[in-house]
């Protein structure tokens, strides 16, 4: 095969496939290609979506039939807006080595919230050939403060942190540096739960507490830096506060000794403090794999969904019916808000075995008066 005309330099990377990201959860593949085919003939294009819910991931693959249309593209829609949101192009990397390596990948962190993807991509394309740029966003599409810029080379990514670390950009001083994986910073930094001064208190409302006794609760461990307990407008106690140790040690005995302890009745609880992102972090990544076990369960064919209940029949009484197949680990029917039966429920097997045997000997068997979908 003949190479293509006007080849990009970053043609490993997808020869005439580009990945655009940030789009609005409505943006179709019939709006993509009416926007690129501006550019030159589109071969395909493909929105990404949730396997299970199908709703747009927010990014797509627009793959050109000319190498050359697709560097056109790049060099002249990124930043564009589309449903008045500006899309984010780059070249098309579905090789995650390349991303992982790290190489060539800065992260800059204190970035004024006024500094958006085109602005941080104009500031530092001066330095070589950018593959990636993007400014965090939060869920209402605020600026987080921090952002990513990954260059084609290492000794572009070099320069970029020589010449931009410690400088102001909107009048407030940055920080650039190499990307590091999680992996890295733990071995580096350490977890923080490994490093971690200050600790919060919580659940001691009804004690009512004075800022010196909380504060004498905590001396005993060690040199207490900040004291403090959240009150309201009026000077009252929320049953909560923080306290900042000098070392790691005293906040580490503190939190030991002190959690689930009773004071004048309360039992409290004191843990690390989190900042708010941590906190969602951890959230999240739970809820992805609550997710992820729940998908899981779907394509083993253990999860059954079972509909045409009669009234009468509870959690109780599914599980009862179904338990004769094998190992249930969940039951339940749905209902409405007013408690009453949706008419259909859900069976989660232990193995795919049990499920399809279940299917087989339930599906149109008369429970109570009617014949059950399965």
């Amino acid at each position: 095969m003949n190479s293509l005309p006007n080849q990009p330099t970053t043609g490993n990377y997808g020869i005439a496939s580009l990945y655009c990201g940030d789009l609005d959860p409505d943006i179709t593949e019939a709006n993509l290609y009416d926007k690129f085919s501006q550019a030159g003939p589109v071969a395909s294009i493909r929105v990404c979506r949730d396997v299970v819910t199908k709703r747009s991931l927010g990014y797509a693959y627009i793959n050109f039939q000319q190498a050359m249309d697709a560097e056109r593209a790049l060099d002249t829609m990124n930043y564009e807006l589309i449903k008045g949101r500006p899309m984010r192009l780059m070249w098309s990397q579905r090789d995650p080595s390349l991303r992982k390596s790290g190489v060539g990948n800065v992260f800059i962190k204190n970035l004024d919230k006024s500094i958006d993807n085109k602005s941080l991509y104009d500031t530092f394309s001066v330095f070589g050939n950018i593959l990636s740029c993007k400014v965090a966003h939060d869920e209402r599409n605020q600026s987080k403060g921090y952002g990513f810029v990954h260059f084609e080379t290492q000794d572009a990514s070099d320069q970029a942190i020589q010449k931009v670390n410690g400088m102001l950009l909107n009048d407030k001083k940055v920080y650039v540096g190499r990307f590091m994986t999680r992996k890295e910073r733990m071995e580096t930094l350490g977890h923080p739960a490994t490093r971690f001064t200050n600790i919060y208190v919580k659940n001691f409302g009804d004690a009512n507490l004075s800022d010196e006794e909380f504060q004498q609760l905590f001396e005993p461990y060690g040199k207490i830096v900040s004291c403090v307990i959240m009150k309201d407008d009026g000077g009252k106690s929320r049953g909560f506060g923080f306290v900042s140790y000098e070392t790691h040690e005293a906040a580490k005995k503190a939190v030991d000794a002190l959690n689930s302890s009773e004071v004048k009745t309360c039992k409290l609880y004191v843990a690390r403090a989190q900042k708010k992102n941590e906190r969602q972090a951890e959230l999240r990544e739970k809820y992805e794999k609550l997710k992820m076990e729940r998908l899981n369960r779907y394509q083993q064919g253990v999860n059954l969904y079972v509909k045409n209940l009669d009234d009468v029949i509870n959690d109780e009484r599914l599980h009862e019916e179904f338990s004769v197949y094998g190992n249930i680990t969940s039951a339940k029917i749905m209902v409405d808000e007013k408690g009453n039966t949706k008419g259909f429920g859900f069976v989660c097997f232990s193995s795919p075995d049990e499920a399809t045997k279940a299917v087989t000997e339930m599906n149109g068997r008369i429970i109570v008066s009617k014949p059950l979908f399965v």
